[in-house]
């Protein structure tokens, strides 16, 4: 079989399969950016309440921590796309990583709630741009050939930064201060936009290109992205429309939405553009991104909310016994680009979707006392499954589009994962509500005063607590309604479980819908 060649910097032929040394060098270093902005996402919470004694916040300023940052990063990704037609590839990536220091220096700095929800707002916008460059950047610079080695590089990245950033946050709060979630981004932070000023030359600017730039399609897409995060995270925690603030912003949202659809589909340039939809496979793989997502930071925020209500862990604690999924992530990773060259893609989708399913399956029958050895298998099948669906899914999505489409693309493909992960975590926290008040209301029921084996233990507890003599009966009945709200809580646990099986297994099926796709051709040295 002959050798194809490409033309490389200056007219020389390569082989097709040829890796530059120095843009090698250069897409390790963006990888190290993206790996920052994404864990910068989750590294805050579990530190939340010593943020919030270290800046005298209440429990709604501090969880602007968060806030905050996703709000931010959602409207950047899909804006990342037209900027780095405009300003290279080098010029966004390297403004994004020194940027991201920055604001993670001064966030550090922080003396005041209001100051942290600010540069913490700075640090996810400008962070932002970094996540979809890397996934462009991949399939426009590497040939099919090294995607089975570059594909579950990023996979690895893209899912075990959220999975581990509780850890390393619990363990720099411990060890050092809370301070030390944003100094250690600093010196990295610096080296990666080094690398990226001096190695990155991908592609040209288009700066003619700037003067078409849709400002009403930014204001438009700000609003209804903006909105809409705001409403997906405060919702679940205020009684949705009953809360003035979230009504106004469903409102906005919707008013947002219509404008910036009517805008992308009308402007001459818009801002982002939504042709990509059309490609089938591009369509299903945003499909089963949000699904992902739902699985990735759904999965990554019920974990630490069961240990730390349920079994009362620490931050330290909760860290070290979710970096199971880390650690089979990361070591399913080189399987998973062996499985990339020998099975079909919706095989693999299907079999990861099954693997969540089948963790979430167990984590159903959950109970009070569930410790790290319980949560062991139902963390292994999920680290391991996100792994399997990873991959794929981002063949699937972008490895059949040209490479004049990949960055708009790679920004709507990375925002549906992150809209994923915001969605599923309010539906989460919806669906625990409810359920805890039902539950709670039928626990009511059963264990009516009057019934016999409530009395023995209402006496038993009261008895544990005669030493303070009149409180002891208040005590003891304070006690047991402390235990029926634990009970409910899990049984609500287990409701989420169950209902996120349904919803991975019947994802897992539909993944033989689709057609089996047909991989574009190789990446271009010099594709833009």
């Amino acid at each position: 079989m002959a050798t194809t060649t490409v033309a490389g910097a200056g007219g020389i032929s390569r082989p097709e399969d040829h890796v530059d040394t120095r843009r090698l060098i250069a897409f390790l270093g963006m990888v190290f950016g993206m790996f920052m902005a994404i864990l910068d996402i989750q590294i805050v919470s579990a530190s939340l309440s010593e943020i919030q004694a270290g800046l005298s916040a209440s429990p709604e300023e501090v969880s602007w921590v968060q806030t905050a940052y996703l709000i931010a990063e959602v409207i950047m990704i899909p804006l990342s796309g037209f900027l780095s037609r405009v300003f290279s590839t080098r010029w966004l990536f390297t403004i994004s990583a020194l940027g991201f220091t920055i604001a993670s220096f001064l966030c550090g700095l922080a003396t005041s709630i209001e100051e942290m929800i600010i540069f913490r707002a700075i640090q996810g916008f400008i962070g932002g741009g970094m996540i979809p460059t890397v996934f462009a950047t991949s399939y426009a610079i590497f040939p099919r050939s090294k995607q089975p080695v570059v594909a579950p590089m990023i996979g690895l990245v893209a899912t075990l930064a959220p999975t581990i950033g509780p850890t390393i946050g619990g363990y720099l709060t411990n060890v050092f201060s809370w301070h030390w979630l944003f100094f250690v981004n600093v010196v990295p932070g610096l080296i990666v936009s080094a690398m990226a000023f001096f190695l990155i030359d991908f592609d040209k600017p288009n700066l003619p290109l700037f003067k078409q730039f849709d400002w009403w399609g930014l204001i438009f897409m700000g609003v209804f992205l903006g909105c809409l995060e705001y409403v997906l995270e405060e919702g679940p925690l205020n009684d949705w429309f009953d809360d003035e603030a979230v009504f106004i912003c469903a409102v906005l949202c919707v008013a947002g939405g219509i404008c910036f659809f009517a805008r992308a589909l009308m402007a001459r340039t818009p801002i982002v553009e939504l042709r990509a939809f059309l490609d089938g496979n591009f369509a299903w793989g945003c499909i089963f991104s949000f699904v992902m997502g739902i699985g990735l930071y759904g999965l990554t925020y019920l974990y630490p909310l069961y240990l730390s209500r349920v079994r009362g862990y620490d931050a330290l604690m909760i860290g070290e016994t979710m970096f199971v999924s880390g650690m089979c992530m990361f070591l399913t990773a080189p399987v998973a680009g062996r499985l990339m060259r020998l099975l079909d893609p919706r095989v693999m989708l299907f079999a990861g979707f099954v693997g969540f399913g089948a963790g979430t399956w167990i984590l159903s029958g959950i109970t009070h006392d569930w410790d790290f050895y319980e949560l062991l298998w139902p963390q292994v099948l999920r680290g391991i499954s996100l792994m399997i669906c990873m991959i794929p899914i981002n063949n699937i999505a972008l490895g059949t589009l040209p490479p004049d489409r990949l960055k708009n693309a790679s920004g709507l493909y990375n925002l549906t994962r992150n809209l994923g992960g915001a969605v599923g975590l309010a539906l989460i926290n919806t669906v625990l509500n409810d359920r805890m008040d039902l539950h709670l209301q039928r626990l009511g029921e059963k264990v009516s005063w009057g019934r016999d084996v409530a009395v023995e233990t209402l006496q038993s507890m009261t008895a544990g607590f005669a030493q303070y003599g009149s409180n002891a009966q208040l005590m003891a009945t304070k006690n047991m309604v402390g235990l029926l709200r634990r009970e409910a809580l899990v049984m609500s646990f287990a409701d989420v479980f169950l209902a996120l099986t349904c919803l991975f297994v019947l994802l897992a099926f539909a993944a033989f819908i689709m057609h089996k796709p047909k991989m574009a051709g190789g990446g271009s040295a010099d594709a833009h």
